[in-house]
């Protein structure tokens, strides 16, 4: 069967995805619920046992907030590398890059540069001086020498916000993959992982969430590297001739000519327009430097230099996989595309473009099933849902800290709590975000939820990126400055986020046109946040502002050195 619709099939995943920014998770639609896959089911078993035998043993070794929270920042750098690398590259990174490629060729690869160049910025502007100045997480950092109840809670506040639509995002894509794979109920779907995530936390903290992360890692690694090897090896080693072979097959299925099928090698297709792409880039380069539970992770090691080695080792595992999700995109072009075993047949009668059985997001997985058959698609659909256990178990893990550690115990409390209080508001707060995450997940199941995670990542890089840079490097930060830039950034790009087209017009279908034209709210609320971050501290001429000031020079020697490390937050 052939289409003409080049245009429309070339934009179908993309234009879905670029719509809500797509940052890391692909809307997987109201997936159908298929035959039980008893591979995945019982590679998935196997896996969930050996995790839940490694909470049991860390749940032994979690005595105290430190070692809930970071692990008692005894993991080493490689194995926090790993562990970091494991809490980025979620289902949906794998999942939907690969699926932007299979429709879009070249263009694909635009948001696996995007997700790579936030971390040359982890690197050199934040790794360090954070392990320095911090104990925690990310409101130790920028509260150090600000006063600490308004800007702990706009820290803690903007920090649930990502985490909450990160999370609600990664279990409605758990709840319909498990459906389409697994063959179970969506709702038993969402609540088993709720349960699992809510064991890993609550019992192991961060020890356990650390290895699930690395065990993780690893079997994504190892899946993407074989199929990716099994595709090069059908092409002879050649990206040429793999990308000469894509144009020849992308020709056939679509009835188009050989230079028309040539522009999926071509670049311009996934923005509309330069304001959407610079905002795309930003949110993607910015964001990561702002995501809690990324940046929870540098307090895991012992010091700086090792937090430093995280970086590298995360940024070399992390970039290795989103090349090889590249090349997966493309292998599925070459075997999926043309195979009718993958096609929705009766959905391509009705939509008059290429759909595969469960939605275009699924080429990975079918890839998997056209190179390994059924025991290998087992495995992959088994590390799909493992990836998004492990990355729900660290936004968790993120948002108890910001409920337990800065609202309760900083706040609320004002520092006059004791460690096992804290740990026991961490192991409420856990209950409460996991119940709260299986609710949502189920409330949302048909809804468009790739918009959740563009979210998130544009909160990131709008309140959380702007004020942390600041904290760190800028002497004429205040309080009164970084609060409104923060309150800016946050409620600014949450606004744009909810006017926009992704949400007004296609998930609350308030009218047909969006009252904000373009999708990314990063190049507005961003600068927005800088500026007032800046106007509202020099204009800040208190006693209290001064003294902040002053302060700022013993802040600076500590996170260049680490002097008084190990009084943390002791300001």
């Amino acid at each position: 069967m052939k289409w003409n619709s080049l245009k429309a099939q070339a934009l179908a995943i993309p234009a879905l995805l670029m719509s809500s920014m797509a940052m890391a998770s692909p809307d997987l639609g109201a997936a159908e619920q298929q035959a039980t896959n008893w591979h995945a089911i019982i590679m998935f078993a196997i896996f969930v046992g050996f995790t839940l035998l490694i909470t049991k043993w860390a749940a032994k070794q979690t005595t105290s907030t430190a070692d809930f929270y970071t692990a008692g920042g005894g993991i080493s750098g490689f194995q926090n590398g790993l562990a970091i690398a494991g809490d980025y590259m979620s289902a949906a990174s794998f999942l939907g890059i690969s699926a932007m490629v299979f429709s879009s060729g070249f263009d694909g690869l635009l948001y696996s540069l995007g997700f790579m160049v936030g971390w040359p910025i982890v690197l050199f502007l934040v790794a360090e001086r954070l392990r320095n100045l911090g104990k925690f997480n990310l409101s130790d950092v920028v509260s150090f020498r600000l006063a600490e109840k308004p800007v702990r809670t706009l820290a803690a506040v903007s920090s649930l916000v990502v985490v909450a639509f990160y999370l609600i995002a990664q279990m409605v894509g758990a709840g319909q993959l498990i459906k389409l794979l697994f063959g179970l109920n969506y709702n038993i779907a969402v609540v088993i992982v709720g349960l699992l995530m809510m064991a890993y936390v609550i019992f192991g903290g961060m020890l356990a969430t650390t290895w699930v992360q690395i065990i993780k890692a690893v079997m994504l690694l190892s899946g993407a590297t074989f199929m990716a090897f099994m595709v090069m090896k059908g092409v002879g080693f050649s990206f040429s001739e793999m990308f000469s072979q894509a144009i020849d097959v992308f020709a056939k299925v679509h009835d188009v000519s050989l230079a028309d099928a040539g522009n999926i090698m071509g670049p311009g297709k996934l923005a509309a327009n330069p304001i959407d792409a610079i905002s795309l880039g930003l949110a993607l380069m910015f964001g990561t430097a702002g995501l809690p539970h990324i940046l929870m992770r540098f307090f895991t090691v012992k010091d700086a230099k090792e937090a430093r080695k995280s970086v590298v080792v995360a940024t070399g595992f992390i970039g290795y996989f989103y090349l090889l999700t590249f090349i997966i995109g493309f292998g599925a072009i070459l075997y999926v595309s043309n195979n009718p075993q993958f096609l929705d047949v009766a959905k391509m009668a009705v939509t008059g473009k290429l759909e595969l059985v469960g939605g275009n997001n699924m080429a990975a997985v079918h890839l998997s099933d056209a190179l390994g058959g059924d025991l290998f698609m087992g495995f992959i659909s088994a590390v799909a849902f493992a990836t998004i256990l492990a990355v729900v178990a660290g936004l968790t893990l993120s948002g108890a800290s910001a409920i337990s550690h800065d609202l309760y115990a900083n706040v609320f409390k004002k520092g006059q709590t004791t460690p096992e209080s804290e740990l026991r508001m961490s192991k409420i707060a856990t209950l409460g975000l996991a119940i709260f995450a299986m609710i949502l997940g189920i409330v949302f199941e048909k809804q468009n939820v790739a918009f959740m995670v563009g979210l998130a990542f544009s909160v990131a890089a709008c309140a959380n990126f702007p004020v942390l840079v600041l904290s760190m490097f800028w002497k004429g930060l205040t309080t009164r400055g970084a609060v409104i830039g923060g309150v800016a950034g946050l409620v600014t790009a949450v606004t744009l986020i909810i006017l926009s087209k992704a949400v007004w017009v296609d998930t609350l279908g308030i009218s047909e046109t969006p009252v904000n034209p373009f999708n990314g709210p990063a190049i507005f609320a961003m600068p927005l946040a800088f500026i007032c971050c800046w106007l509202f501290s020099v204009t800040d001429n208190s006693a209290q502002a001064q003294a902040e000031r002053k302060a700022f020079d013993a802040q600076f020697v500590r996170s260049q050195t680490g002097i008084g490390i190990s009084g943390a937050s002791d300001h």
